[in-house]
């Protein structure tokens, strides 16, 4: 994820991600494009001006979008078709790169690939966004945090970290890896998103290396919604969202209030890990125990996002599978049956 749908208006975001400076608009059809953001004339940032006439007259048109500084205008497909000045052909080196991006559940996101491959898995699914029985998210914007994006997928397999930061008091766990899905089942107590003794259960899963979502059984029906995105070498932007039920065919105006409540609970749940990870060491190396979770199987499996492609397959022969620890039953067969990912 790159952006919430709501933080791009008609004007044109300047970005960073991956090391790498971007700007993203959106054109007057509805089209987001994402680009690099230099304009290869002179080298001009094209998404962060406030002052230029271009700018304050409209800097984008149709589905194009000019340099604040001389006015070369490019389209969504970053090639250059119009300066202002100039009679002749435009060159071919007029040209910004753009890069594959898709707007599902009111998030933007892009793909990344230095190989320059296309997409090789989808966006998960989710109906219930379209459903009028659900209260949808409003994305919470959670700024950059710095850490490396390693240590958050470690939490979808961290168990012994469940009591003492959340409060959870787990009846069973487990892990399964597949392809490039990363699951978590569990099922147990909480302290502040279930009442007294009833049971929290949430089926969990990473599509990729950032994007989690988590189908949670509590106070109510719903799902929960965190994804990060590398900045640079060991700082990560986040985003927290949550869909909830409250039970009707249609949702009042005082359930959709508790829902908001309720995705304000989830929120500050998750900022407890938020507060560990922003003031840890890094932990490449992990003094593990058994009883920890398969924490060397998470990192294995993260580590086919940042190997060619020609090497995800024997990654996933070595990670493929479920896996539980000694001192907690593993979900029962219906919970893992019942897994939509």
């Amino acid at each position: 994820m790159i952006s919430s749908s709501v933080a791009l208006t008609d004007v044109p975001l300047a970005l960073t991600f991956f090391g790498r400076e971007f700007a993203l608009y959106r054109g007057d059809s509805g089209k987001v494009v994402l680009m690099d953001a230099f304009c290869p004339h002179m080298g001009t940032h094209i998404a962060k001006n406030t002052t230029s006439y271009v700018v304050i007259d409209g800097q984008i048109e149709g589905d194009s979008i000019r340099c604040p500084y001389h006015a070369w205008r490019f389209g969504p497909d970053g090639k250059c078709n119009d300066i202002p000045y100039h009679d002749g052909p435009i060159p071919e080196a007029a040209c910004i790169k753009t890069w594959p991006v898709q707007e599902r559940y009111g998030c933007i996101y892009m793909w990344h690939d230095p190989e320059g491959g296309e997409p090789d898995y989808d966006l998960p699914d989710l109906p219930e966004w379209a459903s009028p029985e659900w209260v949808n998210w409003e994305i919470d914007e959670l700024g950059e945090l710095v850490s490396h994006p390693l240590e958050i997928i470690d939490n979808i397999v961290d168990i012994s970290h469940l009591g003492p930061i959340h409060g959870s008091t787990l009846e069973y766990f487990e892990n399964e890896f597949r392809g490039h899905i990363a699951i978590q089942r569990q099922g147990g107590g909480h302290k502040t998103l279930v009442s007294g003794d009833a049971l929290l259960e949430t089926d969990t899963w990473y599509t990729g290396p950032g994007i989690l979502l988590s189908r949670v059984t509590g106070l109510y029906d719903a799902i929960m919604y965190i994804t990060h995105t590398p900045v640079q070498d060991g700082v990560v932007r986040a985003w927290h969202g949550l869909m909830v039920r409250p039970g009707g065919a249609q949702p009042t105006e005082a359930d959709i209030v508790q829902s908001r409540q309720y995705q304000e609970a989830s929120k500050l749940a998750f900022l407890q890990d938020f507060e560990v990870w922003s003031a840890k060491q890094p932990a490449f190396q992990i003094l593990q125990l058994k009883g920890d979770g398969p924490y060397h199987k998470a990192r294995q499996w993260y580590g086919q996002f940042y190997h060619p492609r020609e090497d995800a397959a024997a990654i996933h022969k070595q990670v493929d599978g479920t896996y539980t620890v000694k001192w907690m039953p593993a979900a029962p067969q219906a919970v893992a049956a019942a897994g939509k990912y």
